[in-house]
């Protein structure tokens, strides 16, 4: 992670569907001594006014947004709130927070969330979006991802998995639905977590921040991915874990899709020749102006024809992409682009087709990886 970026407040989105454990995981984690000094805003329904329920300490800072929710109807009071909490500084006020959390609504959407937090320029310039922490209610996890497609969402975008209520599931029932999340979103980690009782730092970093710190992590977390995900379309095509690591059954990626509910896709693709930028920038705008609404996660690490000494890592959420960092070099022999997607209703043949026709690549030449 460069200077600046480390300078800038880490922001670490807490969601999970009604009933999840989210309240129970905060405050565990507030207790923590890493989140002295963080900020903390909570997001629920209700009629009371915002400005007079912003509460801070010497130690800790709350909000309360309670007059809609955050995916919706509020966001531009998330706005003001975290420039609030930055800039308030004056009059013996406290310093900015170390830290941001924002607990959000059981039924909401976290993918306009990220877009807001990525989108606003004054907000870029003071904040990063550290991770993405989903809890998942053990019990009902089953029932309320065949019936919401909230959850799915909130699956799908997340970095940290925590199975709330384990101790109440029986043990099939629980591995039908680690079977589950794995499915929806395999590159993520995934927790027990009993009580909300989980080490603080297990729920920070690796989202969007950890994709620019030095070259090795960043290749190696393309590695571990596209692993992941090629080892449950594997699964998902055999209908079982498949032991031969040589296999080349044509599994087209994860799908998803508990009833009529979600159409969640999770794939990757390598590119082995060297792209242009030119080329390769056209191709991220027309995708996030025709399919942005469904473009849920991408996250790339590109070999550009011209700086190849010099990989550049692209991501983002729905129509906003965070700007290209340029590592300091490749770590490896290995200098392939490597393109990770989780999406709603973009098949893969479509992400590939325009890719092959705005960058100007042979269709020949985007492999579909097959995890050793």
């Amino acid at each position: 992670m460069s200077a600046r970026e480390a300078a800038l407040i880490p922001v670490t989105l807490l969601t999970g569907f009604l009933g999840s454990g989210k309240t129970t995981l905060l405050n565990r984690l507030l207790r923590a001594p890493a989140l002295a000094g963080a900020a903390v805003i909570v997001n629920e329904f209700g009629e009371v006014g915002l400005d007079h329920l912003l509460i801070e300490t010497s130690e800790e800072r709350f909000a309360l947004l309670d007059n809609g929710c955050l995916c919706c109807t509020v966001r531009g009071d998330l706005v003001d709130t975290l420039k609030s909490l930055f800039d308030r500084r004056v009059g013996g006020a406290p310093a900015a927070p170390t830290r941001v959390l924002i607990e959000t609504t059981g039924l909401a959407d976290p993918a306009p969330i990220l877009h807001t937090l990525i989108a606003d320029a004054t907000l870029a310039a003071h904040f990063r979006v550290d991770s993405v922490t989903t809890t998942v209610d053990a019990v009902n996890g089953e029932n309320t991802l065949a019936a919401h497609p909230e959850a799915i969402k909130q699956v799908a975008v997340a970095d940290h998995l925590l199975l709330t209520k384990t101790d109440l599931v029986a043990a099939p029932a629980l591995d039908r639905l680690r079977r589950q999340l794995r499915a929806i979103n395999p590159a993520a980690r995934l927790r027990a977590c009993r009580n909300g009782e989980i080490a603080a730092k297990t729920v920070f970093g690796g989202g969007f921040s950890s994709l620019s710190g030095r070259s090795a992590e960043t290749v190696a977390w393309f590695r571990q991915t596209t692993a992941a995900i090629e080892r449950e379309a594997r699964r998902a095509a055999h209908g079982a874990e498949c032991a031969d690591p040589a296999c080349r059954h044509p599994a087209h990626g994860l799908r998803y899709e508990p009833g009529h509910a979600a159409r969640v896709n999770t794939f990757s693709i390598v590119i082995a020749e060297p792209l242009a930028w030119t080329a390769f920038s056209q191709w991220l705008e027309y995708l996030a102006a025709m399919k942005g609404e469904d473009l849920l996660r991408f996250k790339g690490l590109v070999h550009i024809a011209e700086k190849p000494e010099t990989p550049i890592v692209v991501h983002g959420v729905q129509h906003v992409f965070h700007p290209p960092r340029e590592l300091s070099g490749w770590p490896s022999g290995d200098r392939r682009t490597r393109l990770v997607f989780i999406t709603r209703d973009i098949p893969r043949r479509l992400i590939e087709d325009t890719l092959s026709k705005f960058g100007a690549i042979a269709r020949s030449r985007i492999e579909r990886p097959v995890a050793a």
